[in-house]
């Protein structure tokens, strides 16, 4: 049984590698049962939560085993734990099985698997909506995925220019600064509005209630990409996008369900399901086309799956066995 430290996980992981490996995924035949969410009551502090997400490849169930795998990811939220114990509020580990035999084949950090996919699951949903040409590129948002995203996105697209954009200016110089061996122009923008007119690409990771970026900002051929506003009640564009982009996700059962970005104009009659073009297992089996004209916008929310998680660990277990 292997074990995998986030240390090991972020040593092997490659962005090329992982976003095909994303894709053949998608292309495949992976089971992904809802999610399993249980609170869990505290005399003493805020409730907690146990998350668990499993996923296999569908061989195991028609009995046609080709070295397919079980995964579960479990994720456990203690919001307290900052203030009480100076410790994160997120946990989690990924647990890989043989899709044969049930044995643990591997014990992997989550978080860290969680960063890589879910940077790579942009890049690969870019990779069939960014314009071929993009060169410019805008990173919204400052937290431990933003670098992972700027990284996926160069994995797809010849990009020459890197623009950060955060509510912290001290905290957009530091990831410039992290990135510094990107042999690229990289650097901090104070005016989001000005920074979003000129961007072939716009990345959002936030945790912003309200919306950041307004659709009238988007020029022709932008590719807008919404990681953050995980919840109904977030968002990161307004309406405004929504109507001028032709709209993709990762998953239409979980973007149109959490994702606010999403939620909200489907509530709003701003957009109907069928509005929707597509999603990753669509884009990657070529059921629908990404882009098709150099002047259009494109959309792309993602929320995450299981699928994407067992992908990433299944690349990790062959990688590092």
């Amino acid at each position: 049984m292997h074990v995998l430290s986030a240390d090991d996980v972020n040593g092997l992981m490659q962005y090329p590698a992982l976003v095909e490996a994303l894709r053949s995924a998608f292309q495949g035949e992976i089971t992904t049962p809802v999610r399993h969410h249980h609170t869990i009551e505290m005399p003493d502090q805020s409730d907690a939560t146990l998350l668990l997400m499993p996923a296999w490849h569908d061989a195991m169930a028609k009995g046609h085993s080709n070295n397919g795998y079980v995964g579960i990811k479990m994720v456990s939220v203690y919001p307290d734990n900052a203030q009480r114990a100076q410790k994160p509020s997120i946990l989690g580990t990924y647990l890989l099985l043989d899709g044969a035999t049930g044995e643990i084949r591997a014990i992997m950090d989550g978080p860290a698997i969680t960063v890589w996919r879910t940077a790579c699951a942009s890049a690969l949903a870019a990779s069939y909506l960014a314009h071929e040409n993009a060169e410019e590129l805008l990173m919204v948002g400052t937290g431990a995925l933003s670098e992972h995203l700027v990284r996926a996105h160069l994995a797809v697209r010849p990009l020459k220019r890197i623009r950060v954009w955060g509510r912290n200016p001290a905290k957009a110089e530091q990831l410039v600064i992290s990135m510094g061996n990107i042999d690229l122009d990289i650097d901090v923008v104070e005016d989001l509005a000005e920074a979003a007119t000129k961007a072939d690409v716009i990345s959002c990771a936030t945790m912003a209630s309200d919306p950041l970026i307004m659709g009238e900002w988007l020029k022709p051929g932008a590719h807008l990409d919404l990681v953050g506003a995980y919840r109904p009640d977030m968002r990161e564009s307004d309406d405004e996008a929504i109507r001028r982009a032709n709209v993709f996700c990762d998953t239409k059962a979980g973007a149109t369900k959490e994702g606010g970005d999403l939620v909200q104009p489907l509530a709003d009659g701003i957009l109907t399901l069928d509005q929707i073009k597509g999603d990753l297992f669509e884009l990657c089996k070529g059921e629908v086309k990404g882009r098709v004209t150099d002047d259009e916008i494109t959309l792309f929310k993602s929320v995450g799956t299981a699928i994407e998680d067992l992908a990433a660990a299944q690349y990790l277990y062959e990688l590092s066995h």
